[in-house]
């Protein structure tokens, strides 16, 4: 597939008009065009009004952002502001609705096609780039993400040396919400307890197990791994150990052990904050995105902390998770690059970080918006801060994904009678070739 020309035209004259702002002049007739050169000058130094300019007729781009109510809201207000931050020109703005679990797989389908700008999960990065589906941020407009992002955000962005998107948000991870008027805070720190909290109230507990984003946080916590092998492609896993303490199988029993109390629901986020709205769950893992539903229907007792230890083997054993960032990326083969590289960078300013995390509780990657009191008394972030120490980056193939799920399911049903031939044949296609 070959890239737009125009696309990689109208980046490099971006670059050259950044980089003309040093360039020397011709010496001839210096005197009488010193105001002209000024003017010129002035005019090449600003790339916005470069770009405004060299504008002619409607601007149509698309972005994709979450599904959900909170993020659609507030991505239509950063639309709406950013039309009229640059009134001299005409758009055409499509916000299309697209999970960024899923903007990788959908987009590839056809990138030509594709959204303009687009929200992705970090672990996406490596595999958009290889596809040439990611123009690379050669230039900035407004701000450098270099200089206002987190190094953990830019490092999620970065390949070889080079930035292919502008961070948005530093808490792509999960953690335990838990009603404080069924679980006391001293309860929320085990499994077991939190489980039989809500048995003895007739309320539930939720975590999506047959989903393996989710799934990790048993075999990662008991020492077991799932990590991207130097491919880039295909996951090295070891969920089916047999050497090591506690085992695989042990840490597949513990889960099914957990799963088999009334009180554990296998549901995913839409269900679970339907079931806390119903008041029928008093704890769930979910993350950040969620803040605001759980506050709303828990009031003065919402309870947030680190994920919860489990009893494996007779052993307490600590949940670990995966942790990322969420990111905004243009699209390589955009037919408006500048205009999706400038509402990129707009998306991810200071100020609408600030906006995404107060609409949906999704904590910034800027380094200044990290700081504010906003975000630092929010007791989500600060629930993701204390698992942080148990988290590591998402990094697996795409075979990881099918497998894991399906394993998750197995054990939440139970309906098995060997767990090691269950984590064989899920650890055989876990770790295929990626074809």
């Amino acid at each position: 597939m070959k890239k737009k020309i125009v696309s990689l035209l109208l980046a490099a004259s971006m670059v050259a008009t950044l980089g003309a702002c040093g360039s020397g002049s011709s010496s001839k007739d210096s005197s009488s065009s010193s105001a002209a050169s000024s003017d010129s000058t002035a005019k090449a130094d600003d790339p916005v009004q470069t770009l405004i300019k060299n504008t002619t007729g409607t601007v149509d781009l698309t972005l994709w952002c979450s599904e959900t109510k909170e993020y659609q809201t507030v991505m239509k207000e950063i639309v709406d502001n950013f039309k009229k931050e640059y009134s001299d020109v005409d758009f055409n703005i499509t916000i299309g609705s697209e999970s960024e679990a899923n903007t990788k797989d959908d987009l590839l389908k056809d990138v030509e096609a594709g959204a303009d700008v687009f929200a992705f999960a970090d672990d996406q990065t490596n595999e958009l780039v290889k596809a040439g589906a990611l123009q690379e941020v050669s230039t900035t407009y407004t701000y450098d993400p270099k200089e206002t992002d987190t190094d953990g955000s830019l490092e999620a962005a970065t390949i070889d040396g080079k930035v292919y998107a502008y961070p948005m948000t530093a808490s792509n991870g999960y953690f335990l919400y838990y009603d404080k008027s069924v679980i006391p805070d001293e309860d929320a720190g085990s499994l077991d307890k939190i489980l039989a909290d809500c048995e003895k109230a007739g309320k539930t507990f939720g975590m999506e197990v047959s989903n393996a984003w989710y799934l990790y946080s048993f075999f990662k916590g008991a020492g077991l791994e799932a990590n991207l092998n130097d491919d880039g492609k295909t996951t090295d896993c070891n969920w089916n150990a047999t050497d090591t303490d506690p085992t695989g199988a042990q840490v597949a029993e513990a889960i099914t052990a957990a799963a088999k109390s009334k009180a554990f629901k296998n549901l995913g986020n839409d269900d679970q904050m339907a079931a806390i709205k119903d008041g029928k769950m008093a704890a769930c893992v979910n993350g950040t995105w969620s803040s605001q539903t759980v506050s709303d229907a828990w009031g003065k007792n919402l309870g947030a902390a680190k994920l919860p230890t489990f009893t494996v083997n007779g052993k307490q054993v600590q949940m670990g998770s995966f942790s990322g960032y969420k990111l905004i990326g243009v699209n390589a083969y955009s037919k408006q690059t500048g205009w999706a590289m400038l509402l990129a960078e707009y998306i991810t300013n200071a100020e609408n970080q600030m906006k995404i995390f107060k609409a949906t509780g999704e904590g910034p990657a800027n380094k200044e918006d990290q700081q504010s009191s906003d975000v630092t008394s929010s007791p989500a972030i600060a629930a993701l801060n204390s698992q942080a120490e148990f988290a590591s980056l998402q990094r697996v193939g795409a075979n990881f994904w099918t497998p894991g799920n399906s394993l998750g399911q197995s054990l939440v049903e139970g309906k098995y009678s060997d767990a090691q031939k269950l984590l064989d044949e899920a650890v055989e296609g876990i770790t295929a070739e990626v074809k």
